[in-house]
């Protein structure tokens, strides 16, 4: 891998008119009271009627062509949209895997009728998504895959457990990464990636709480579920170069650094009335540390818009990034001296105990951070 290879993105003129139109669209429903503006809402917050008002915007799908419902407009347009909202503390859980991952995958390896069977629902805002990856007792290694994927007469029979399934219990699909083939010394060939449609009778979902009290991770269980031909996504048994293609997205996005931009923003008004110079440059160093991330995530984006699939300048966005957003709840309650209180009325205090409570999850959810070390190391011939 080269690093270097990541050029600098100048978003072009009309990308800051977008972001406008954005900006000016949030103030609105936040000051309507239509939605509330929290951190880590891209995980936990569900609001089917919102993802609706992006969906009528076109702002959901903005990488689809219009003859699947999307607008064209591509990853970059996409990266300022969920810049905005992320910065907003919008809640866009709902739609976010379907438009995030889903989608582009869809897009990539689906047949025609698999895009216009998902894809126009994906950009109403309409059709939700879930990802079936992880498995128990595996941490980060998809590699280990263990649910299995039988032959029948007219497609297939898949048995196994994913874990920490985002919004498997609201969503219309998960695709679901299953082994069709026996084990090789190739432990990523014989893989493959199928469309479940839910609900079935026979897929199980129990809900893994968070910290919280939150129902956003499930453990997903499929008890012989058939699965028709028609529903194989891509190649049997090219699934391990589908799903890294899929990670480049999922690892790669904003939302890897922005998760706890709320509780950043408020801290900074708090802190220009009640701090000093010491704790002004302290601060200025976090958001100068975001900003270079940031820089780096769109890159990303930009290989992304250019058809590449940087998978693994994804897993180096996604180790810095998450770590980065426990040195803004860190930097935040050092410098504030608030006390966190998820039941307070007063929001900086009620936006810091949200995101402790979130934080155990920053750096394993998209896979841990030390496994993506070691993706890299890999890559850069260390390892």
């Amino acid at each position: 891998m080269d690093l270097w290879s990541l050029e600098p993105v100048a978003l072009a003129a009309e990308l800051d008119v977008l972001r406008a139109d954005v900006r000016a669209f949030l103030a609105e429903e936040l000051s309507a009271g239509r939605i509330a503006s929290h951190c880590d809402q891209w995980l936990g917050g569900w609001d089917h009627a919102f993802s609706r008002r992006l969906g009528e915007r076109g702002w959901i799908g903005m990488a689809f062509p219009a003859r699947y419902g999307g607008s064209a407009a591509g990853a970059l347009a996409r990266f300022v949209v969920t810049e905005e909202l992320l910065a907003a503390g919008a809640p866009v859980a709902a739609h976010w895997i379907a438009d995030r991952q889903s989608g582009p995958g869809l897009l990539k390896f689906g047949t025609d009728e698999q895009k216009r069977a998902f894809l126009p629902g994906i950009a109403r805002g309409e059709c939700f998504f879930a990802a079936g990856m992880s498995e128990p007792d595996t941490g980060s290694d998809l590699a280990s895959v263990r649910t299995r994927g039988s032959r029948v007469e007219g497609g297939w029979r898949l048995s196994g457990t994913k874990v920490w399934a985002s919004g498997a219990h609201r969503a219309h699909a998960m695709i679901t990464l299953a082994r069709t083939e026996p084990r090789t010394a190739d432990r990523h060939a014989g893989l493959t990636q199928f469309i479940v449609e839910l609900p079935d009778p026979a897929v199980r979902i129990r809900p893994i709480l968070l910290l919280t009290g939150e129902h956003h991770f499930n453990e997903v269980v499929l008890d012989d579920v058939f699965v028709p031909d028609a529903r194989v996504l891509g190649e049997p048994g090219s699934g391990w170069h589908q799903v890294t293609s899929e990670l480049a997205m999922e690892r790669s996005g904003p939302e890897r650094v922005l998760s706890t931009f709320p509780l950043l923003a408020l801290a900074m008004d708090h802190l220009a009335e009640h701090g000093d110079r010491a704790s002004a440059a302290r601060i200025g160093a976090v958001v100068g540390r975001m900003w270079a991330l940031r820089q780096l995530s769109l890159a990303v984006a930009g290989r992304l818009e250019a058809g590449a699939a940087p998978a693994v300048e994804a897993a180096v966005v996604k180790d810095l990034g998450t770590r980065f957003e426990s040195v803004v709840i860190d930097t935040v309650r050092l410098l504030s001296q608030v006390v966190p209180d998820p039941g307070s009325g007063e929001r900086l205090s009620r936006m810091l105990a949200e995101s402790i409570l979130h934080s155990p999850g920053f750096t394993l959810r998209g896979g841990t951070n030390e496994i993506l070390r070691g993706v890299v190391a890999k890559e850069l011939g260390v390892r």
